[in-house]
């Protein structure tokens, strides 16, 4: 009996700047997108704006002290509203370019002339909404008119690989804090990168600190091998560390089931989790062309942690090198993906079935056959 390989996408899926435009439309401006971490936006007036797709997204914190997010268009114009990438403003965001001025809830307030005009509806001419939801302490936001259910899409993910969502709810991820946060300018496909973090076969070749530390992912299985799984730390292992020593003591919520184990989660279409028992490696991608990818990484610890200048450097460290090493990997596969030896695609073996999956939902997202 052979074991089949399993087709890849052909390359020009990769490389395409159609099939990009596609996936643009039809996947990151339909679906719920993480993208910012809320207490990034501690108070009335911080705001940060966020690509989400071909749109730029303003998100800010009201005066209420609740997250909205809009649309960062003027609308007199069209002028981008909000030219900074984040920030703190009194009262209100004026347009750059005739003064048009709305409030932290998005109402049209203030632009000159505008006593002349009392018919102007301050709510049909203020800013245009975004949906918005906070789950884990990040503000996800949806660009769709009818948002899909953020409990199936979002919290389904997680249930789908956990088991249940109590799973992930005893690492309390909302009330920890940031200890490092990296930011990755990768020059390759976004769908490169997730499929190099579905997938274990790469580790004991270009990950030589992790396989030490979760020994059975040097034998290629992957971390989502099946529903629940959680890699166990290695024997003389202390710690999730780049060298195996002791971390920084186990998150309160954290049960002995899930103690000395780590787990992933792929939230499609741009977030991998790693739950370990000290602290939270969170990754959120923005993809920007067709050959670049912009990865924003947050490594969460407890408030006692981060408050008391802890030294966070060797778990920091681990992941980071992960991290190198995975991007490195996807650099070096991107310029091979509009070769004519890569046109009709590569090849899976079975370990890899996860990738494959996730090629027929790519597929089926873009109507593509």
């Amino acid at each position: 009996m052979t074991t089949s390989l399993i087709p890849t996408l052909p390359g020009h899926f990769y490389t395409d700047p159609a099939v990009f435009a596609q996936e643009q439309s039809r996947i990151f401006e339909t679906m719920w997108f993480c993208a910012v971490r809320a207490a990034d936006l501690p108070t009335p007036g911080s705001f940060k704006s966020v690509q989400v797709g071909r749109e730029s997204v303003l998100i800010v914190r009201g005066r209420d002290g609740e997250l909205r997010a809009f649309l960062n268009i003027c609308r007199h114009r069209g002028a981008k509203l909000c030219t900074e990438e984040s920030g703190q403003v009194k009262r209100a965001f004026q347009c750059p370019y005739h003064a048009w001025t709305y409030g932290l809830d998005g109402r049209l307030v203030a632009a000159p002339n505008l006593t002349r005009m009392p018919d102007l509806d301050r709510v049909e001419y203020g800013l245009v909404p975004v949906r918005l939801r906070e789950w884990i302490g990040y503000a996800w936001v949806c660009l769709a008119d009818e948002p899909p259910s953020f409990e199936d899409d979002v919290m389904g993910a997680v249930t789908e690989r956990l088991g249940a969502l109590t799973a992930i709810d005893s690492y309390r991820i909302d009330t920890l804090r940031v200890g490092r946060r990296i930011t990755y300018d990768v020059r390759a496909n976004w769908k490169l990168i997730v499929e190099n973090f579905m997938e274990c076969y790469h580790c004991a070749t270009i990950h030589p600190e992790l396989t030490e530390v979760l020994p059975e992912f040097a034998d290629g299985y992957a971390a989502q091998y099946y529903v629940g799984h959680g890699a166990e730390f290695g024997t003389g292992i202390e710690g999730f560390t780049v060298d195996g020593s002791a971390g920084l003591g186990r998150l309160p919520g954290v049960t002995d089931g899930q103690d000395r184990r780590y787990y992933a989660v792929t939230i499609k279409p741009q977030v991998f989790v790693n739950l370990v028992p000290d602290h939270i490696i969170l990754h959120r991608m923005y993809p920007v062309a067709a050959d670049r990818t912009v990865v924003e990484c947050d490594w969460l610890y407890s408030e006692e942690v981060v408050a008391s200048g802890r030294d966070v450097s060797r778990s920091v460290e681990l992941f980071h090198r992960v991290n190198v090493q995975d991007f490195d990997a996807c650099e070096r596969c991107q310029p091979a993906m509009g070769s004519r030896a890569y046109a009709r695609g590569g090849v899976l073996v079975p370990s890899e079935h996860h990738i494959g999956a996730f090629h027929d939902w790519v597929v089926a997202r873009l109507g593509t056959p």
